[in-house]
C-alpha cells in the first residue's frame, strides 16, 4: 500500500517542481556556460562534486547547477561514483551530494577539443 503525502509534502514537492520549472525556463546560455564549468572541472579532476563548481560560478549560475548536472547525467557525459560528501553550501547544513566523474564518451569528446585546439594553433 503506497503512503499517501501530508498537505506539507505535496506543498513542498509543488514548490520543487515549480523551481525545476522555472530554472528550466531561463536562458539557455546559462545552463550552457554551467554545463561547460562541469565538464571543465570534470577534465582536471578524477572526481568532482558541485562544491568544486560552485565556487567557480556566479551567483546566476547556482541555480543551473543541479539542472546542468542532471543534463549532463542523463546526456551519458558523468556517472554517478557511488560516493557522496557533505555540502559546503552553509543553507544545506552539510546535506550530502553526490560525486561525479566523466564518462569514457565525455573523455572523447575533450579529448577532440583539444586535438582541434592544437591544430588551430
Amino acid at each position: 500500500m503506497t503512503r499517501r503525502l501530508t498537505v506539507a509534502e505535496r506543498h513542498a514537492s509543488a514548490a520543487k517542481d515549480f523551481l525545476l520549472e522555472e530554472i528550466a525556463e531561463r536562458s539557455s546560455w546559462d545552463q550552457f556556460l554551467v554545463e561547460q564549468a562541469v565538464l571543465h572541472i570534470g577534465t582536471r579532476h578524477t572526481e568532482f562534486s558541485a562544491n568544486d563548481i560552485r565556487d567557480l560560478l556566479p551567483e546566476l549560475g547556482h541555480g543551473f547547477l543541479g539542472a546542468a548536472i542532471n543534463s549532463l547525467r542523463l546526456g551519458g557525459l558523468i556517472e554517478h561514483t557511488g560516493r557522496v560528501v557533505p555540502s559546503s553550501l552553509d543553507s544545506t547544513h552539510a546535506h550530502r551530494i553526490s560525486v561525479w566523474q566523466l564518462t569514457d564518451k565525455a573523455r572523447g569528446i575533450a579529448a577532440g577539443r583539444d586535438a582541434a585546439k592544437r591544430a588551430a594553433a
